[in-house]
C-alpha cells in the first residue's frame, strides 16, 4: 500500500469536483482528483449536455414541421436517431476532450478508480491511500425510482432514454419535474404520443404556479397529455410494451415508461458514515460554508441538500477551493441560483416564488408582462410572460419567465436578484431592440410606476 499526499483530495470529478480542483490548482494548491468513470460526471455525459442536444434537435424538428407559418416551404421527413445520437455524442466528446486538457494544464493529479473515505484526511483507491490536508466529497447523484418499482426492460431512466436508437410511438413519463418535462417535450417534437403522470397538483411543481399553469396550457396545445394530482400504482411489462396503472383506476398502455422521479444522493458505500460524516436520508449534512462535521472534510453538489443543479455544484466547488485557500469567499445564496427547464416552451426562474416571498416578506407586489407585447417574441412566434415579485417597496426578490429561449434571459434576471435591485434601478437601463431582454426591461418599468408597452 502506497501513500500519496496533497493539499486537497477530491472524491468525484463531476461539476463540483472538477471546478474545485481547477480553482484550487490556480490558487497554488496540490490536488488529487479521484473519479471512477469519466471527468465531467453526470452533467456532461448523462445529463445537462446530452439532454440539451436532444432538445435542440427537437427544436429543429419543430421548425421543419412548422416552416409554412414563416413562409418557408419545409417538411419533416422523419427523425434519424442514429444521426441525432451522433450529433449529441460529438458535442459530449469535444467537451470531454477540453476538460481533460484543462486538468492537464492545471497539473491536477487524476486517479481513475472507486475511492472510499478512510478518515478525515485519507481516501483509498484500489489499495493506494491518498492523504490530503483537506478532503472534498463530490460523489453526485443517481436516478431514483419509487419503492417497489423495478427498473429494467421497458422501464427506463433518463440515462437509457438518452441513448435510445428509435423514437417510441407512445411513452408514459412518471414525474412532471424538470427531467420528465424535458423528455416529454423532446419525444413529442419527434412525433411520439406522450402522457406525463405527476403526483403533485402541477407540472414543474417547484416553480411559481404562474409558470406551471402557462406550461400546462402550452403542453395541452402541443398534444402532450398529463395527469396531475394522481399517484402511480404499478406497471406491468410485456414483450411489446408496458401497462401503467394509476390510483384513480386509469390504465395507460405505452412502449416505454420513463421513470423521472428525481435524483438520489450517491453516498452509499464510500465509507462516509464510518469516517464520522453525518448523513440525513442519504444526503451529507454541511453548514453554510459546506463543511461537514469532520474537520477538513467538505461536501458539494447533489449530495448536499438543495437544488440538484450542475451550476450549483460548480459554484460550490469554487467556493470550497477559495475557502481552503483562506480567501473567505461569500456564502452562496441558494435562492440566487438560476433554474431553467429547457422544454418547448422554456421555463426559467431565480429567487422566490410569490408564495415563498409572501411567507418571508408578508406583503409583496407582482407584475406580469405578457410576451405578446415583445417584438422579438412575436417574430419567434412564442407566447409566454415575465413575472416579477417584489418585496413591498423593496427589491425584486423573484423573477419567473416562460417562453421559447427565455433561459437565455436568466443571466440578467439573476443579476437583478443577486444585486437586490429595485425596479427603479433597472428601469433606466437600456435593452437592445428587438430582443426578448426588453420584456425584462418593460416589466421593471411597469413595476417602477412607468409602464410603456402595457395594456390595462
Amino acid at each position: 500500500m502506497t501513500d500519496t499526499s496533497a493539499d486537497l483530495v477530491i472524491l468525484g470529478g463531476g461539476s463540483g469536483g472538477y471546478a474545485c480542483a481547477f480553482r484550487a490548482a490556480e490558487l497554488g494548491l496540490s490536488v488529487v482528483l479521484i473519479e471512477k468513470d469519466k471527468l465531467g460526471g453526470t452533467c456532461l455525459h448523462r445529463g445537462c449536455i446530452p439532454t440539451k442536444a436532444l432538445l435542440h434537435a427537437a427544436e429543429v424538428a419543430d421548425s421543419a414541421r412548422e416552416g409554412d407559418q414563416f413562409g418557408v416551404k419545409s417538411s419533416l421527413e422523419g427523425i434519424d436517431m442514429a444521426g441525432v445520437n451522433s450529433y449529441k455524442d460529438g458535442i459530449v466528446g469535444n467537451l470531454y476532450k477540453g476538460l481533460q486538457g484543462l486538468a492537464k494544464a492545471h497539473k491536477v493529479t487524476m486517479v481513475e478508480g472507486s475511492g472510499s473515505l478512510v478518515d478525515a484526511n485519507t481516501v483509498e483507491v484500489d489499495g493506494t491511500r491518498y492523504t490530503g490536508k483537506n478532503v472534498l466529497l463530490a460523489t453526485g447523484s443517481y436516478s431514483k425510482s419509487l419503492p417497489g418499482l423495478e427498473l429494467g426492460g421497458r422501464v427506463i431512466t433518463s440515462e437509457q432514454a438518452l441513448n435510445l436508437d428509435h423514437v417510441p410511438d407512445k411513452v408514459v413519463v412518471l414525474g412532471g419535474g424538470v427531467i420528465g418535462v424535458e423528455f416529454a417535450s423532446v419525444w413529442r417534437s419527434f412525433g411520439a404520443e406522450v402522457t406525463i403522470v405527476e403526483a403533485l397538483p402541477h407540472l414543474v411543481p417547484n416553480e411559481d404556479e404562474f409558470a406551471s399553469k402557462r406550461l400546462e396550457r402550452s403542453f395541452r396545445k402541443r398534444g402532450i397529455t398529463f395527469k396531475t394530482g394522481v399517484k402511480f400504482t404499478g406497471v406491468e411489462q410485456s414483450e411489446s410494451g408496458v401497462s401503467v396503472s394509476l390510483e384513480n383506476g386509469e390504465q395507460h398502455d405505452a412502449d416505454l415508461l420513463l421513470v423521472a422521479v428525481g435524483r438520489g444522493p450517491n453516498t452509499a458505500g464510500y465509507g462516509y458514515e464510518e469516517a464520522g460524516v453525518q448523513l440525513d436520508r442519504g444526503f451529507v449534512r454541511t453548514d453554510e460554508r459546506l463543511r461537514t462535521g469532520v474537520p477538513g472534510v467538505y461536501a458539494v453538489g447533489d449530495i448536499v441538500p438543495g437544488l440538484q443543479l450542475a451550476h450549483r455544484g460548480f459554484q460550490q466547488g469554487i467556493f470550497v477551493a477559495e475557502e481552503i485557500a483562506g480567501l473567505n469567499p461569500q456564502v452562496i445564496d441558494e435562492s440566487g441560483i438560476p433554474r431553467v427547464t429547457y422544454s418547448h416552451p422554456e421555463v426559467a426562474s431565480v429567487g422566490l416564488t410569490e408564495s415563498a416571498a409572501k411567507e418571508q416578506y408578508g406583503s409583496v407586489q407582482t407584475f406580469t408582462y405578457d410576451l405578446a407585447g415583445n417584438g422579438k417574441s412575436q417574430i419567434l412566434k412564442t407566447s409566454g410572460a415575465v413575472k416579477l415579485v417584489r418585496a413591498e417597496d423593496g427589491p425584486v426578490v423573484g423573477l419567473h419567465l416562460i417562453g421559447d429561449r427565455v433561459g437565455e434571459l436568466i443571466g440578467e434576471a439573476q443579476l437583478i436578484y443577486n444585486w437586490e435591485a429595485l425596479p427603479e434601478d433597472v428601469a433606466p437601463l437600456v435593452h437592445a431592440h428587438p430582443t426578448q431582454t426588453e420584456a425584462l426591461g418593460e416589466a421593471h418599468l411597469a413595476l417602477a410606476g412607468k409602464p410603456l408597452h402595457v395594456h390595462g
